[in-house]
């Protein structure tokens, strides 16, 4: 989809609240500074090299081996990735999923009822999966920018990205779910830790609940009451989101042409999946891994899509979201092999670790992960770096690991909010620019910041 174009409306006598006022100065300065995500990736290289040489006291050329060496090291994780959010993206444009998302836009009638909603629906999709948070956030924006002609349609982008600041509290969590699975690397030193103690924890479920049900409000807040402050788009490039067959496909009584439009096919392939995944559940408990995750979102696209031609209609356009995935993902790996093998990673955790105590130990590596997720954007990742440091020192301490799970888990998911990568896809949909958005996800960054940190505190 084409950038969509914006257009200014007549002045209106109102005045902007503070945390409107607030947000439209960030939103300013992004526009103005924020570089397009990729540059952000190279410049973030650059400022990783330089650190490993006048920190770590690494030479330039041990800097250039490190980042060659990490360049493609994650490359069977940026497969699993892109198969997500395909997959993610691909279930969103069912029929049935789409029909629901437009009814949810359908109630809104207001700027504010429009925020609320996608935020709330972003949420709830992220609570899910990360994937599935950023394609229905995007479709909302979609569908609910061509419903209220007069909301911000970059406020409403933003709201829908703020929703996945979530992500790392719900069933999709990386850290909580690596030291559930039998085998972990870690499993040595804090055995099993199962879900009961990190996801469906009272510090992880009030965190969760107190963010989901105050953040669609505050984005709220943050909506331009001055109609000349607000950057409104036109409804008519707001295309229809549900993938239907292509009116020009051959329909022929040919046996071929029978079998692509047929639902007895795509249903075939569906209940192998659900017959596999019940029987995975009921050997394994909910034991989630993203192949796992991955196998589901196929199943439901194969059980809800009409057929194989509608499937592939809808494959072929999530698809079209994830190139920024294979261009900057292996630069984030460049950045991580540096950050690790320089000791960066290591100097930056221990850093934090010597600085903790017992009480605050949580909250430090909270921070700790907050940092490095501008450097390393995956939560498998930060886990593999930052657990060696932070589990001895919480077993030294006396602090339970799974409140470290939970610190590294929600610090990964914290700085998002000014870390472009992840919202790459979801600008693909909206059909704007990270500049567009991240002044305003500012805001998110506050204040779920001091909501994470003033929990860690209470529970530690």
């Amino acid at each position: 989809m084409e950038p969509v174009k914006q257009t200014q409306t007549s002045q209106q006598k109102t005045s902007n609240n503070p945390i409107s006022k607030l947000a439209l100065f960030f939103a300013k300065v992004a526009e103005r500074w924020l570089p397009d995500a990729f540059v952000f990736a190279v410049l973030l290289t650059v400022i990783t090299f330089l650190g490993g040489i006048f920190i770590t006291k690494n030479t330039p050329y041990e800097m250039m081996v490190h980042w060659g060496d990490g360049f493609w090291s994650l490359l069977a994780f940026t497969a699993q990735i892109i198969t997500t959010f395909i997959m993610s993206y691909a279930l969103a444009l069912t029929p049935p999923v789409a029909r629901g998302l437009e009814k949810i836009a359908s109630k809104c009638t207001t700027p504010n009822v429009a925020i609320i909603v996608v935020t709330f629906t972003a949420l709830a999709a992220s609570l899910i999966s990360w994937a599935f948070g950023l394609v229905v956030a995007g479709i909302m924006a979609k569908l609910v920018g061509r419903q209220v002609r007069d909301v911000d349609y970059r406020v409403l982008v933003a709201a829908g990205y703020s929703g996945f600041v979530i992500w790392e509290g719900g069933l999709s969590s990386s850290p909580a779910l690596f030291v559930a699975t039998p085998g972990h690397t870690f499993e040595e030193t804090v055995g099993l830790i199962p879900t009961a103690d990190t996801l469906t924890s009272l510090l992880n479920i009030v965190i969760v609940v107190i963010i989901f049900a105050t953040l669609p409000f505050v984005m709220k807040l943050i909506h331009p009451k001055k109609m000349e402050d607000r950057i409104l788009v036109d409804p008519e490039l707001l295309k229809d989101v549900e993938v239907k067959e292509e009116p020009n496909v051959s329909k022929t009584n040919f046996i071929n042409d029978k079998l692509d439009r047929s639902r007895f096919i795509v249903t075939i392939g569906g209940l192998f999946g659900l017959a596999y995944l019940v029987n995975h559940f009921y050997l394994n408990g909910f034991n989630l891994d993203l192949n796992t995750v991955n196998l589901i979102f196929l199943t439901a696209c194969l059980l809800l899509y009409g057929n194989v031609r509608e499937l592939g209609s809808g494959l072929i356009k999530a698809s079209g979201s994830v190139g920024q995935f294979a261009l900057q993902y292996p630069f984030y790996a460049g950045i991580m092999g540096m950050m690790t093998a320089s000791g960066l990673a290591v100097w930056l955790s221990n850093f934090f670790a010597s600085i903790a105590t017992e009480k605050t130990l949580p909250l430090f590596t909270f921070f700790a992960a907050g940092i490095l997720n501008m450097f390393v954007p995956s939560g498998g990742g930060q886990w593999a770096i930052q657990a060696p440091i932070f589990l001895p020192t919480a077993i030294d301490m006396g602090v339970d690991p799974a409140k470290i799970v939970m610190a590294v888990a929600w610090g990964d998911s914290w700085t998002n909010m000014i870390q472009p990568f992840w919202a790459i896809p979801l600008l693909a949909i909206a059909g704007l620019k990270i500049r567009d958005i991240m002044g305003f996800t500012v805001i998110t960054l506050i204040y779920t910041g001091i909501i994470i940190s003033t929990i860690f505190l209470i529970f530690s």
